[in-house]
């Protein structure tokens, strides 16, 4: 199971809102994030709900403040999960 984990602080301080699903809206868990870990699976994270604006990929990591994925702001309100494309069928 895919889980990332956002803070509203650097350095994974502050209120935190952990995930392991597709999150279209996030405004209501979070005001700001300066910091995430992922924990497993890769993410697309967005700076607009429903998968609008920015987006940046990440893979498993830690990311201890916007900088690291090179975010324009601190703003995260939706995500989703990347998963691999089976290329045997």
């Amino acid at each position: 199971m895919a889980k990332i984990i956002f803070y509203e602080d650097r350095d994974f301080q502050g209120r935190s809102y952990a995930v392991t699903a597709d999150q279209p809206d996030m405004h209501a868990h979070l005001n700001r994030c300066n910091s995430i870990q992922v924990e497993s699976g890769c993410w697309m994270i967005y700076e607009r709900p429903h998968y609008i604006g920015h987006q940046y990929f990440l893979k498993k990591g830690e990311y201890t403040n916007d900088q690291q994925w090179m975010g324009f702001n601190d703003s995260v309100k939706s995500c989703c999960i990347i998963t691999p494309k089976d290329t045997s069928l």
